[in-house]
């Protein structure tokens, strides 16, 4: 079997000739010459002394003093130049290995991956390493090469002068590179370990930082309590990595005296020997120079390949992210998706969300006919929000298939399925971008004109007008220009209405889902919203989700989810006739709104309970 680290090794080579093969190469031959630099310059020292020692001439002495000067020089520039080219290769190798990063990352076409912790760590430490492990392993690969280029060059010297030495340096050389290597894995089993502490500190410190989170906050007087949670989790971190860093101290310290030991021995036989006059003044200075020389080419390579192994272990989670199969089977030649003629159909469809889950869809059938608005209602848990990622085929039906026009949603391409998908969900997100382009997501083809007209479909173009910058203005105030308070903040209502304007974009959708579409609005602006999305929706075919019920009243069919079943369904009327549980939760909601109930749709009253998510989880998107 082959060895999966030299297969990392391998990766991380072909990355570096992709990303720039001229820095590559450069670097290669910059670390060739830099390795041989030092010995060149120790044997040009040799020379020059023993040709002083010895009385001869200045012409005598002159191409060796020349070459020392040529070499001395070397030794200066040469790092420089390396280094150069070596941070051209980082940068170039940096853009690609995160290219290839997020275009596997966006290849999961539906969401089990993001809803899993463990692929958040797992993908964590593949953005960790994105950032460094590629260019560690091949700049130590470059320095491993270098070391050993001298490494080799002054084992010559020493085996010209005294070949026992090599025998004791390289031995005093094994334990430090045990002692290294058994480091590198104890970091790496660190950083998986402490991962999740991380995370949770970047969440306590994004609480207290941002601008959505500071009122609660402020309010509730959390400050304190969540400065104390992250501390904590900065604490326990901070504990596993000084337990790495004393047992760093205790074996490094102790090979560093043992080398220190065989240096000093070997300068007394050196010493010894010129006195003695069994070598010369220059053989004395190539010994030298040949033991520092062999030790810290050594040292360097024990220690960069200690953190070339680390580099590796870390580049193993990118390459799993990177060469992990997509969450859910994209056909290999998908069937084209139809324009919806007939309608959506949704046979004996059960789901969950793993094997440990309870079910959340039990057996359901249900029939969207073409043209036709249906609308789900339900309290919370019922499956409502799930049905829809079925629909958008963000997941799969445990069992059952869901069909549009008679074609099975596995058998076609997902972007193709959500290209003629318009949707606005409750949790919709707040981009930190500016107001046209957090319109134009919706449709990235747009132009500017479309932009307007959906803005003002959604009756938030004069407020967008009357911003600073009007449609370039930036909607947050973190990212906003540092000389100017031109970033603005908008309140929850307007948001939405971007978010509505987003699927007012998209003109080519046969399905337009609507989750809450206006959840958090008032009164009034509830009526315009409902009122454009009836003349919007036309003869689309419409999926509606909404707690306020008199808001689906005029759908053409209604469907009451209980427990993941369906309980009823029927018009308005029909509901209403049969005395079931939507009439009920009618009646509750009427009750409230005659009762003086704010927001006019039960907002403080039992219909409460029909709210599918709470309107803070958008936060998480900003």
């Amino acid at each position: 079997m082959a060895n999966p680290l030299l297969g990392r090794i391998r990766v991380a080579a072909a990355l570096a000739w992709t990303a720039h093969p001229a820095a590559a190469v450069s670097a290669a031959v910059l670390g060739v010459l830099s390795g041989v630099a030092p010995v060149a310059t120790a044997w040009l020292t040799k020379l020059v002394l023993d040709a002083i020692i010895r009385g001869d001439g200045f012409a005598a002495l002159a191409p060796a003093a020349a070459g020392l000067a040529v070499a001395g020089l070397a030794v200066i520039v040469l790092p420089h130049l390396a280094e150069y080219a070596k941070a051209q290769l980082r940068r170039s190798l940096r853009v690609l290995i995160y290219d290839r990063l997020f275009r596997a990352v966006n290849r999961h076409p539906g969401l089990s991956r993001f809803e899993t912790p463990g692929f958040h760590d797992t993908l964590r430490l593949a953005y960790d390493a994105s950032g460094n492990a590629p260019d560690r392993l091949v700049i130590g690969v470059l320095a491993i090469g270098q070391a050993i280029i001298t490494l080799a060059g002054f084992a010559a010297s020493l085996a010209a002068i005294n070949p026992l030495m090599i025998v004791v340096i390289a031995l005093a050389a094994l334990p430090t590179a045990r002692v290294e290597l058994m480091l590198s894995r104890k970091r790496a089993e660190v950083m998986w370990d402490i991962t999740p502490a991380m995370r949770r500190q970047v969440f306590f410190g994004d609480l207290l930082t941002r601008p959505e989170a500071a009122k609660e906050v402020r309010l509730f007087g959390l400050g304190d309590y969540l400065r104390t949670r992250m501390l904590d989790e900065v604490r326990d971190i901070n504990r596993a990595e000084r337990d790495v860093d004393r047992r760093a101290l205790r074996s490094q310290g102790a090979m560093a005296l043992l080398g220190s030991a065989v240096a000093a021995g070997g300068l007394i036989w050196a010493i010894a020997g010129a006195a003695s006059g069994d070598i010369s003044v220059g053989d004395v200075t190539v010994f030298v120079a040949a033991v520092a020389g062999v030790q810290a080419a050594l040292t360097a390579i024990v220690r960069h390949w200690a953190d070339v192994h680390n580099a590796l272990l870390m580049f193993g989670h990118y390459m799993e992210v990177v060469a992990a199969e997509p969450d859910l089977p994209v056909p290999r030649e998908p069937v084209a998706l139809p324009a919806l003629r007939r309608g959506i159909e949704l046979r004996d469809v059960w789901f969950r969300y793993s094997d440990e889950h309870p079910w959340i869809l039990r057996g359901v059938d249900l029939f969207i006919p073409y043209g036709r608005t249906v609308a789900l209602v339900g309290v919370n848990g019922a499956g409502k929000s799930t049905l829809v990622k079925l629909l958008c085929r963000m997941y799969d039906p445990s069992k059952g298939r869901i069909t549009w026009d008679g074609v099975d949603l596995r058998d076609v391409n997902p972007a193709d399925l959500r290209g003629r998908i318009g949707a606005v969900f409750q949790d919709y997100m707040d981009y930190d971008l500016t107001a046209a382009e957090n319109i134009q997501l919706g449709d990235l083809s747009a132009g500017r004109d479309q932009v307007r007209e959906a803005a003002r479909r959604a009756g938030v173009h004069d407020t967008i007008a009357a911003l600073p910058r009007g449609y370039d203005t930036m909607l947050s105030r973190l990212f906003g220009d540092r000389d100017e308070q031109s970033g603005v903040s908008l309140s929850g209502g307007q948001w939405q209405r971007l978010a509505l304007a987003r699927a007012y974009l998209r003109q080519r959708q046969d399905l337009l889902i609507l989750d809450e579409p206006s959840s958090g609005l008032d009164a009034q602006a509830e009526h315009e919203v409902h009122t454009g999305l009836r003349a919007y929706r036309g003869e689309r075919t419409s999926v509606l989700i909404s707690h306020r019920l008199g808001t689906v009243r005029d759908a053409d069919l209604i469907v009451v989810l209980s427990e993941g079943r369906i309980a009823e369904r029927g018009t308005h009327d029909e509901l209403m006739a049969s005395d079931g549980e939507y009439a009920r939760l009618f009646t509750l909601q009427a009750a409230g709104d005659e009762t003086g109930s704010s927001g006019g749709a039960g907002d403080d009253g039992p219909a409460e309970s029909l709210r599918t998510t709470t309107p803070s989880t958008r936060s998480a998107g900003r």
